[in-house]
Parts: structure tokens; sequence; C-alpha cells
């Protein structure tokens, strides 16, 4: 157990990084440092000061603030923050203490990025999320393998459903706070299986499913349209997840990049969702809906990319919706 400092749940946490191919590793970060303080301000650096200190990025800036800004623990995020944490930029914030995982990050001079602040005792350590990283998902692509795949739902769930697994699972789960129950986790096999209890159970559902790999601004986009929609019908947001060999079936070569565990991760620390469903079926059937009880299906909504034929047959075409994606001008 890492020490924390006296009176830090009444202090504004800082956390900061370059948050590329923004992933189920940084979200983690980021509940751990929201769970010790009051708010989380978190800093993203520069496209240009990652390639002086590190080299080229994935995703541009305001991508990154758009993934960043989606993540329930983040109160607010800071553009152009310092690749070398700079103790006068955290007090401009407010912010007495920085908090990273237990791995040291240096910049192109090969000095520890933290260790002013160290030096300072402003610096508080939190455990770093094993087995991902962005360089992990490149490799993945790169080398097109296959083995972060999770066997079908239907054959076993002893993988997904290890004691750490669970574990992971109602973490994210929590609410903005990082400290109380929030978003819901189902499983579906004959019935809906309740993996993590949601904070409160819906009356109403808005219903989008898909694979949802390499979470990006796409689709925090929709499930933030999805939201305001629910929000207006007063309904919750939920998300089925296709598992990994459905993902492969339609997809092909070593798709998903990401495994059934780290693409639900990914979907369920985002702030537009209230709830996820492992291993949805391609189609939604009414009776795969009516797994969801007493509660009623007001919208099912689909990406506006051309599908399968015939997928979304099945649905009341009075609650199906097809979104259209805004690009919006990004401004800081």
């Amino acid at each position: 157990m890492y020490e924390r400092p006296d009176g830090i749940e009444n202090c504004r946490i800082w956390i900061d990084g370059c948050f590329d191919f923004a992933h189920h590793g940084h979200a983690g970060a980021m509940l751990q440092a929201r769970q010790l303080g009051k708010e989380l301000y978190v800093g993203v650096h520069s496209d240009e000061e990652i390639l002086a200190n590190k080299g080229p990025t994935v995703m541009r800036l305001d991508e990154r603030i758009t993934a960043v800004e989606a993540c329930k623990w983040t109160t607010k995020a800071i553009p152009d923050a310092p690749y070398v944490t700079d103790p006068e930029f955290m007090d401009k914030y407010g912010c007495p203490y920085v908090v990273h995982g237990d791995d040291i990050t240096t910049g192109a001079n090969g000095e520890d990025c933290y260790q002013v602040v160290k030096d300072l005792g402003r610096f508080v350590v939190v455990k770093r999320t094993p087995n991902i990283s962005t360089t992990d998902l490149v490799g993945r692509m790169l080398l097109m393998s296959k083995n972060h795949h999770y066997p079908p739902i239907t054959r076993s769930t002893d993988k997904l459903l290890s004691e750490d697994n669970l574990d992971r699972f109602k973490r994210y789960a929590t609410d903005n706070t990082g400290l109380k129950p929030g978003s819901a986790v189902y499983l579906n096999r004959d019935t809906l299986e309740e993996v993590v209890a949601p904070g409160a159970a819906p009356e109403n559902v808005v219903y989008i499913d898909g694979g949802f790999d390499l979470f990006h601004p796409g689709h925090i986009e929709v499930l933030k349209i999805a939201h305001e929609e629910a929000s207006r019908l007063n309904a919750k947001v939920i998300v089925g997840l296709h598992d990994d060999v459905v993902v492969n079936e339609y997809k092909g070569l070593n798709y998903p990049i990401m495994n059934l565990l780290e693409r639900s991760l990914c979907v369920l620390q985002c702030r537009y969702v209230d709830g996820i469903i492992l291993g949805a079926p391609y189609k939604p059937t009414p009776e795969f809906l009516k797994k969801l009880g007493s509660t009623n299906v007001v919208k099912v909504y689909h990406g506006p990319t051309e599908i399968d034929e015939g997928v979304y047959d099945e649905v009341d075409p009075a609650i199906l919706t097809r979104w259209q994606a805004q690009v919006r001008p990004y401004e800081h």
C-alpha cells in the first residue's frame, strides 16, 4: 500500500500524460487519482511536446482531450500541460499533488519527468494497470496476433469472470467519485446475469450495441448523443458489447484489437454509459431485448456506417434510430 499525504481527500488532484490511444489503463490511473481527492484535473500534453520527448502521437490533441473529458472520473481536462510536470503549472489550477503510476517516465534528456515534484513531496504513486499500453495495442496490429482474444461466453466464462476481472468490473462500474456504486454490468447467457448491480435499476433504456474496439472519439460521440436522448426520455444508456469471436467473424483479420474485457472497461469508464452487457448478440432480437425484464427499451441506436443486411430487421422501427456523426471544431 502506497503512502497517502494527510488531508489529500480534501484536495484537487492533478494527473498528466499523453493519453494517446486512450485505453482502460489510462482510465484506471484516473480512477485511482479521483478516489484520493475531491476533484481531478487531467493535464494533456501537446502533440509537439510528445513528439519532442517520446515520438509522434496516434491521436491529435483534440481527440485526446475528447477521450479524457469523456472519462467519468475527470473533473476538467487541461490541454498543453508541460511534458515535465511543473509545480507552478499545478499551482495555477489549485492542485497540491500529482498522481502517477508505479513506473518511471522520462523526458528527452532521460531524466525523470516527476523528479521536481517528488523532491517537493507532492508526488503520489498509484498502481499501474498491467498488460495494457499504447505500445501493446500497436504491437497487436503489426503482429496480427489473436492471442489476446477471449473464448466465446457460451463456451466458458472462467477467464472473463476471474476474481481479478470481477474486481476490475466493480471498480470501473463506480460512480464519478470512484467510491460508490454507479453502472451495471450484465452477462448475456440464457438470461441476463448480474455481474455488478446498478446504483439504481432503470425503468427505461436506450440500447446501443457494437464492438467498440480501440475506443475512440467516434464512439464517444454516439454515446454522448444516446445519453442526451436518454436524459430526455428519463432513460439509462445500456451498451451491448459483442464477444471477441463475434467481432472477428464480421471484421476478420485479427480484430478485435482489444479483447472483450479491455473493450468493456473502456466503455464502462465513459460518463455517458449507465451499464453494459457482455456478450450481446450481433442481432438484437425481441427475445434478447426482453431479457432486460420489466425495463422498457425506448430506443435502439446504431451508427452511420454500413452494416450487414438484416441486423436490425427485428427491432421495432418506431424505436430504431440511426445516428449521424457530428464533427465539431476543437476549442480551448
